[in-house]
């Protein structure tokens, strides 16, 4: 295999090719996926995943370069001059650097060329973008959101945006034996699972039967799913929700809200109290324990003149006076026993210090870091019914935005108190929870056994199985609060769904290559959601003189994939109507735009059919009839 060691020379003089710098937990599924279409792929990379993944890019016939991209004469060498596009995917701690740095290289030597590139920093993405060269710039946080929210929320409807239309996936039972057609008319059928034990059918025909409480996933416009009598869920209720009253005590059976100011005030003292150092604690319990044997002494031994002891009321008062040095002449240790008197002076001397430590540790407490600990324990210990994000990066901040947009109620749980989207959660009003996800205590802080989801989505895959399973642990037979946890590597994601039980594992990887792969053959992914625990995407295509689809009945598309609607190049008045639904003898024409449905892997394939073919060099070939010196 060419490029276990340098590159081959015979690289430099390919064309139609795609380069993929990076080849980490992403970069290795933007390969697999470009494979799996045929598309020829060169990945430079020389990290040690590189030589991780060697063998199965050998088994795939997939050149590996083992070198920097960065350093002179690699993109040359690997064929950049000829190179259909180049996605840099590069990961790390430097990784949005180098990717940026990647783009900028490949854009002085190829204008022309499409250059896909991962960057998390809006405003840089922005910068890059805005020279309107052929490619994309793609926040894989923003790609992967809707689908982590929705795995949280477990939503079984999913808004789409078809040319400005609006369209929803959603969720149904069956309401009885019928087909498809009967139950739901025109509704597009993306899937049915049914019998036993449970099979998935993806796409099928509106005339295949169904039985009644099968799952079936539809999709079509708001006016379709309520003449179909499908159900759909409304907007998400507003924070403090009627079923609690603020300041009115905490109700164990409210859905989500706030509790009441008797429960707030105790998580407050019991959440300063964990928060304060373990000498403040002794401190506290040194003038306590001074303050209740002096009650004791003053009652017993105390004498009116007219021989009468002091009441516990009076003595408490007296000693916390004389602790204090307040000294207001109500009571007077002058003509007492000597004894007494000598307790006096003991006591007043021990009060100074007794009262000096805590005050020194209290203050300590207040100006140091602790202070916004506590303030998110406090604010965090009355939530009900909220949203507990582990881990505050790029991806948690992205779903914690999108939760609060919803109107849910959110707590985050973060280890690091110098965490740079700290100012974000503070503007949304989102508590935050310092401490390590993993510890029980951490997790009780957030409040995990009220919460209706928790979304661990921390940047470390093996950090994310050890919260899961803290978190499962915590919950105990709480099995209806879903745990949502984020792996990078799907293969991982896969295995630890199913050995460890955990029904909402989502693979980064999974969900963001699509949106890469797309971008980087020029076909328009709009969207990606998961359908029956598949991922399914909605792309865009238009149809290209001299391609597969040119002519093609909409019957002949592949079975597991649907035409949700259709825009004709022109009708006699100039405009572009939109066809919905499109029906199955409809054919496509060149210049057509199609919007389609279905799971990633046939999607991709199918909008791949929609361009010209390519030559014997790579290149995209144009019709014969458009060929130069043909009649």
């Amino acid at each position: 295999m060419p490029g276990a060691e340098g590159p081959d020379p015979a690289l430099a003089h390919r064309r139609g090719h795609v380069i993929v710098c990076g080849l980490g937990g992403l970069g290795g599924r933007i390969v697999e996926q470009l494979h799996l279409r045929g598309e020829p792929v060169v990945v430079v990379d020389d990290s040690p995943a590189a030589a991780r993944s060697a063998a199965a890019l050998a088994a795939w016939g997939v050149p590996l370069v083992t070198a920097d991209p960065l350093l002179p004469g690699t993109l040359e060498a690997v064929g950049v001059a000829g190179a259909r596009a180049v996605v840099c995917v590069e990961g790390g701690d430097a990784g949005e650097l180098r990717n940026l740095h990647l783009a900028l290289q490949v854009r002085d030597r190829r204008p022309d060329v499409r250059v896909v590139t991962s960057l998390g920093n809006a405003a840089i993405g922005r910068a890059v973008a805005a020279d309107r060269s052929p490619g994309a710039v793609l926040d894989v946080a923003l790609l992967v959101t809707p689908a982590l929210v929705e795995a949280c929320l477990r939503s079984p409807v999913h808004a789409l945006d078809i040319a400005g239309n609006r369209f929803v996936a959603v969720a149904t039972r069956a309401r009885e034996a019928a087909t498809l057609r009967a139950l739901y008319g025109d509704l597009a059928p993306l899937a049915v699972t049914g019998g036993a034990p449970p099979v998935t059918h993806i796409c099928p025909s509106r005339d295949d039967r169904v039985d009644a409480g099968d799952l079936v996933t539809v999709l079509g416009d708001d006016a379709e799913i309520a003449t179909a009598g499908v159900a759909v869920e409304g907007p998400a209720p507003r924070r403090r929700s009627p079923t609690t009253r603020r300041g009115g005590g905490y109700d164990p059976d409210a859905a989500r809200g706030r509790a009441g100011l008797l429960a707030r005030a105790g998580a407050t003292v019991l959440a300063v109290a964990r928060e304060s150092d373990r000498g403040l604690r002794w401190a506290v319990a040194a003038l306590v324990g001074l303050l209740a044997i002096s009650t004791a002494v003053i009652a017993l031994g105390y004498r009116y003149p007219d021989g009468a002891r002091m009441s516990l009321l009076d003595a408490l008062y007296f000693s916390v006076e004389a602790v204090a040095t307040v000294g207001f002449g109500d009571f007077s240790f002058a003509g007492q026993a000597v004894w007494l008197r000598v307790w006096a002076i003991f006591l007043m001397l021990a009060g100074v210090a007794a009262t000096a430590i805590p005050i020194a540790f209290f203050t300590d407490m207040l100006v140091s870091r602790r202070l916004s600990a506590t303030a998110g324990r406090r604010a965090a210990s009355a939530s009900v019914g909220h949203v507990v994000i582990v881990g505050l990066g790029a991806i948690g901040v992205s779903v914690m935005e999108a939760l609060t947009e919803r109107g849910h109620d959110v707590v985050v749980v973060e280890a690091d108190p110098g965490n740079r989207h700290l100012p974000r959660a503070r503007t949304l009003g989102v508590p935050v929870v310092f401490g390590d996800g993993t510890t029980p205590t951490t997790l009780r802080d957030a409040r995990v056994r009220r919460a209706a989801a928790v979304a661990v989505l921390t940047s470390d895959d093996m950090a994310n199985i050890e919260t899961g399973l803290a978190v499962r642990d915590l919950l105990g037979g709480a099995a209806s609060t879903p745990v949502v946890l984020r792996l990078f590597d799907r293969d991982l994601a896969r295995v630890v769904a199913a050995r460890f039980g955990f029904d909402t594992v989502r693979s980064i990887a999974e969900l963001a290559a699509p949106w890469f792969v797309g971008a980087a053959l020029g076909l328009d992914v709009l969207g990606t959601f998961p359908v029956h625990g598949q991922a399914f995407l909605l792309g865009r295509l238009r149809v290209e003189p001299g391609s597969e689809l040119d002519g093609l009945a909409m019957r002949d598309l592949s079975a597991r994939t649907r035409v949700v609607a259709l825009r004709r190049v022109t009708d006699p008045h100039g405009r572009a109507p939109l066809e919905h639904p499109p029906r199955r003898d409809t054919r496509f024409t060149a210049g057509d735009e199609a919007f389609l449905v279905g799971p990633d892997s046939e999607l991709l394939g199918v909008l791949g059919r929609s361009r010209a073919p390519r030559g014997p060099d790579g290149d995209e070939r144009a019709p014969a009839a458009a060929a130069p010196g043909t009649g």
